[in-house]
């Protein structure tokens, strides 16, 4: 009986102890922490459908989003949404936001298709995968006909410190300067498929 009890001691020691290990600002030197913030969005359920009006097919608006458990440590947020079902090599790229203010608890429907949007103020915004039109913000779903369900990942990523990038970074550059620097990402995931 004696022995069972100090075997559950030292599990309970052990467990404390590794809770306190993983929580160190510290541990695994040069690892990104992959705490889980949450997006929402008032427009469309995560795994749902996304309407029309947020679409190449509609008004092309970028959709308003929300987030919430950011950490505390957290010197600003950098948004990318991307398509990994288009038929192409790589992911194809909708949005690239950066230089969000960390204490931002969302983006508004809409956002201005320049490098600096007047609103949110303080935000940057990159370059699309589109080679038409507007390369610069958010375009919305437009896959091929008849190509089945699409899946949108709308990425947030919360950072440790400053990325003082200038506007205009393509995806591919901005991974790269937010490596190391990822203290905490949340997902939201749309979907879209044009059937005609």
């Amino acid at each position: 009986m004696k022995r069972i009890s100090q075997i559950a001691w030292l599990r309970v020691v052990l467990a404390v102890g590794l809770v306190a290990l993983v929580g160190l600002p510290g541990c695994g030197e040069g690892e990104e922490r992959n705490m889980t913030m949450q997006v929402t969005s008032k427009a469309f359920v995560h795994g749902q459908l996304i309407p029309k009006k947020y679409t190449g097919e509609g008004a092309d608006l970028s959709p308003p989003l929300a987030w919430s458990n950011v950490p505390a440590a957290a010197k600003e947020l950098a948004l990318i949404c991307d398509d990994p079902d288009a038929p192409v090599a790589e992911p194809w790229v909708h949005w690239v936001m950066y230089s969000i203010p960390a204490d931002l608890k969302g983006l508004p429907e809409g956002v201005v298709r320049k490098p600096k949007p007047p609103e949110p103020a303080g935000v940057l915004q990159g370059v699309n995968g589109f080679t038409d039109g507007d390369i610069v913000g958010y375009r919305g779903p437009m896959p091929p006909v008849g190509h089945g369900i699409h899946h949108y990942h709308f990425k947030l990523y919360a950072l440790d410190a400053p990325l003082n990038a200038e506007p205009g970074l393509d995806k591919k550059a901005l991974l790269a300067k937010m490596r190391g620097r990822i203290l905490a990402e949340g997902e939201l995931i749309g979907t879209y498929e044009r059937k005609r």
